[in-house]
């Protein structure tokens, strides 16, 4: 991948040297490098640098050759040679930025450091300091999508160039340098068109892979990073770097049409404003409504930035907007890749990053301020790694790298989700209904409607008892529930349950699902009119009538069952013992009665629906008690059913 990076603040100063027999090879070096072609450049000037490590020229030549054709990594030994022969704070910036490029953080901070001492210029000491946070802060970034994988598309790859991905309509457009007609002068590797294979998601059929056929490619330029509307009915690409007089001086976007059953010729676009601006590296809106692209154009903020054109009514697309210095900064922003939830991708170098061009996202935080992430180590290298594309947005898709390890120098890569599947545990909850039968051991109670319900007190699940008493629910982990069991002719009644601690940890679990059974049991009381039920631990202080704690907790059972029955109404009665008179004792068991009672109705039972009575020693069941055990069995609180409405 070539983007040539305009030097909008540094000048570069040529020693014309005129040292005999290397005249001429200096010559050509110099015109090699004003023409931009870069690797002639380097290739000429490293032959003086055979006889004369030292020659200043040379070393510059080279230096800023590498540094203008996007291999800055390559350039550090000559910056060095630069700086011991006269110091700058070009040459320690430029060194800096090479060691940068090759993750020696340490070395490029250092070296940033000491470009300070060489200046004064507010906005060049400004952006120094911004390339030492930079460093810092690289130290700190995480994954932003910590399972995403990315793999080498191998059988895709070529030991040339391919890069820019896009996928449309089943096939996959991309650029390569595979059948290639001409070399590239800039970076000495061969000239790049557009080819297409057809696809499905990630799979690509890379048998049939074939040069565009919308239009044709043409010879002796650079044709890439394409993009196509939504509707298929636009194509728009980047070309230049032609080496033909004839041929636009700069890298441009063109479009082509679909017209008639066919792809017009491509034309040059009016977003590139001027024929000596650098425009590439288009995308679409996902509505097709704004076009996105790369421009070194003047009145950025950096060497590259990223700019927005919105259509016309006329289909046209205006002027361009750029982004602002949240996106862009002093380095190169490109490839943009605006996704459908409003989300922004793109490339750079110039925010935090682990060395070149890192892949980026730009979101809104909680407040709805934009900020920038890097993806992590995960996506990005030391190397150049840009023009995400998504096939299923974010599970998958594809990217471009030049990192170590690939086939050629650009390869395309596909990423795709391995968020390990959580390991799911399910809890079959037996629950079995039973009926109370006095003086014998609870009974089995079928074809009992049994119906569950979440935290929420929504209701998940519902059915009635086979012939085993049983109804089976399947649970979450870690959860709260309630079970109401009801049945004709008995107290209906609600339980609480939770699944908290009677699961195993997901994190020991080998299996993907794991069953766990447990069991709980609901024994349901006869509804029967006048029946007296007594209530166990019911306890008042000698003399008093006050509600106990332990008595509140016991009564707080039978405001549930009337909760849970809201048609019946009942009387609640207390008796005493017969050691006091019969009129005291009277009086104290209606006090008592009366205070269960408005316990009750503070606990929200409508008071219509409660009768208070107290018997006094009237309803012995021990006559002649002598024992305080047969005493308390006298004193007691009671209640029965006395109403049952429809």
């Amino acid at each position: 991948m070539s983007y040539r990076m305009k030097n909008y603040f540094f000048g570069i100063f040529l020693i014309m040297l005129s040292i005999g027999g290397c005249k001429s090879l200096q010559e050509k070096g110099t015109d090699q490098f004003l023409s931009g072609e870069y690797q002639y450049a380097i290739n000429t000037f490293s032959q003086i640098l055979e006889q004369d490590t030292a020659n200043e020229q040379a070393n510059e030549v080279i230096a800023e050759s590498y540094r203008l054709s996007n291999r800055i990594e390559n350039s550090s030994e000559y910056y060095q040679k630069l700086i011991e022969i006269e110091p700058s704070f070009e040459r320690y910036f430029f060194l800096g930025q090479s060691l940068k490029a090759q993750q020696k953080n340490e070395q490029a901070t250092e070296a940033f450091e000491n470009a300070k001492a060489y200046t004064q210029d507010e906005a060049l000491l400004a952006r120094t300091q911004r390339e030492i946070e930079s460093i810092k802060l690289a130290n700190g970034i995480e994954n932003y999508w910590p399972f995403h994988e990315l793999v080498n598309y191998r059988e895709l790859n070529t030991p040339g160039d391919d890069y820019a991905p896009i996928v449309s309509e089943n096939f996959l457009y991309f650029t390569s340098a595979r059948q290639a007609s001409g070399i590239y002068a800039a970076t000495g590797t061969p000239y790049t068109k557009l080819f297409r294979a057809r696809a499905e998601d990630l799979r690509v059929d890379v048998s049939g892979i074939q040069a565009l056929p919308e239009f044709p490619n043409e010879e002796g330029l650079n044709q890439a990073a394409m993009a196509i509307s939504p509707d298929g009915n636009t194509l728009i690409y980047s070309r230049g770097n032609s080496t033909s007089p004839r041929d636009l001086p700069e890298t441009a976007l063109f479009a082509s049409y679909f017209r008639g059953g066919g792809f017009t010729l491509p034309i040059w676009l009016p977003v590139n404003e001027e024929e000596n601006w650098w425009n590439s590296t288009p995308a679409f809106s996902p509505d097709g409504e704004e076009l996105y692209f790369a421009s070194n154009r003047p009145g950025g903020y950096g060497g590259i930035d990223i700019y927005k054109a919105t259509k016309l009514a006329n289909g046209d697309f205006g002027n361009a907007v750029n982004l602002g210095p949240n996106v862009n900064t002093p380095g190169n922003e490109l490839f943009p890749r605006p996704a459908p939830d409003g989300k922004f991708f793109f490339a750079s170098d110039g925010h935090p990053g682990f060395g070149k061009l890192d892949l980026f996202v730009a979101e809104q935080d909680e407040n709805g301020n934009q900020i920038i992430k890097n993806l992590g180590e995960n996506i990005n290298s030391q190397a150049d790694d840009f023009a995400i594309f998504f096939t299923n947005y974010p599970k998958e898709g594809f990217l471009s790298s030049n990192r170590e390890g690939g086939i050629g120098n650009d390869d395309i890569y596909y990423f795709e989700d391995k968020t390990p599947k959580p390991k799911i545990v399910n809890v079959l909850l037996n629950v079995f209904t039973k009926q109370r039968v006095a003086g014998e051991p609870d009974q089995v109670l079928d074809n009992t409607r049994v119906v569950l319900y979440d935290g929420n007190n929504k209701q998940i699940g519902g059915d009635f008892s086979n012939s085993n008493g049983r109804v089976r629910f399947t649970l979450d982990p870690q959860s709260n529930y309630t079970i109401i069991a009801s049945k004709g002719g008995y107290f209906s009644k609600s339980v609480p349950y939770n699944t908290f601690g009677k699961t195993p940890d997901p994190a020991t679990l080998v299996q993907d699902v794991t069953n766990v059974t447990l069991d709980t049991t609901i024994v349901l009381d006869q509804l029967i009119l006048e029946k007296s039920i007594v209530l166990e631990n019911i306890y008042y202080d000698l003399d008093k009538a006050d509600i106990r704690p332990d008595a509140a907790k016991e009564l707080d059972k039978l405001v549930q069952i009337l909760k849970d029955n809201p048609q019946i109404r009942i009387e609640l009665s207390s008796h005493t013992d017969d050691r006091s008179s019969d009129a005291y004792n009277l009086e104290l068991s209606q006090r008592r009665a009366e205070s269960a009672v408005n316990y009750m109705v503070s606990q929200g039972i409508a008071a219509d629906r409660l009768v208070a009575k107290g018997y006094g020693e009237t309803q012995l069941i021990i006559e002649n008690a002598q024992t305080e055990e047969e005493h308390q069995v006298n004193r007691r609180t009671e209640f029965k059913v006395i109403e049952i409405k429809e």
